[in-house]
């Protein structure tokens, strides 16, 4: 039986459309996996600017800021956070195996300040049968971290001698681990508060024997008064 010019353009416009509403909902459908092998997962924005990276320890991103490449970051495991500028924000790396027989483990997260190094961290390490974590607050200086490399560079290429040391030490000007709050390789709960120049000067401590103190110190470290538990 012939079909109709009317009903063949009816009939094509409706499989048209049907055919256009199922190329829509394929397109905008979220993908859905129940499981996946990734290598390397990039989140980023919509101009392309990476905000955070998941990783395996071979794909783990190397140090970039501001353009330039900094060698030395270890290959580990785990998630690097990028700021708005897409510049390095802070991170959580992990890993663990045995050397020798000994278990070696670890993990660290981190948040950066802005333009600088770590801020704040949450840390765990363990060698040799030796265990430590606990939380970290940091100062940092306030000249961007590159010129401080680029600085750090130029004195490593002084010749040996006071001069050099006085600079290098000057070069750390600013950085303190003002709070560690946590447990130390010997098994000791302690709250670690230090001055501006990293010198400890207050502690709060109880021992794996259940013994507890309050310690106060003077700049060169030494003990200038402990109140016992006991």
């Amino acid at each position: 039986m012939a079909i109709s010019l009317k009903t063949y353009t009816i009939l094509s416009t409706t499989v048209t459309g049907v055919l256009a509403i199922a190329a829509f909902t394929r397109a905008t459908a979220k993908p859905r996996f129940a499981e996946i092998d990734v290598e390397r997962i990039n989140i980023v924005e919509a101009d392309g600017r990476v905000r955070m990276t998941i990783s395996n320890a071979e794909r783990s991103p190397g140090w970039v800021f501001r353009g330039t490449a900094v060698p030395g970051r270890p290959k580990q495991a785990g998630m690097i956070f990028y700021n708005d500028e897409g510049e390095e924000n802070g991170g959580l790396i992990f890993g663990g195996k045995k050397v020798g027989g000994k278990a070696e483990s670890f993990g660290h997260l981190s948040f950066d300040q802005y333009d600088e190094d770590q801020d704040l961290t949450l840390d765990y390490q363990e060698e040799a049968g030796m265990r430590k974590a606990g939380i970290g607050f940091f100062d940092r200086p306030d000249t961007p971290i590159m010129e401080l490399i680029d600085k750090q560079k130029a004195i490593a290429a002084q010749p040996d001698g006071p001069v050099k040391d006085s600079a290098m030490q000057a070069l750390r000007a600013g950085y303190a681990n003002r709070l560690f709050v946590g447990r130390d390789k010997q098994k000791t709960a302690i709250v670690q508060l230090s001055d501006a120049s990293n010198r400890p000067r207050l502690r709060l401590t109880v021992d794996s024997a259940g013994a507890a103190a309050v310690e106060f110190l003077d700049e060169s470290g030494k003990v200038t008064r402990r109140l016992s538990g006991q």
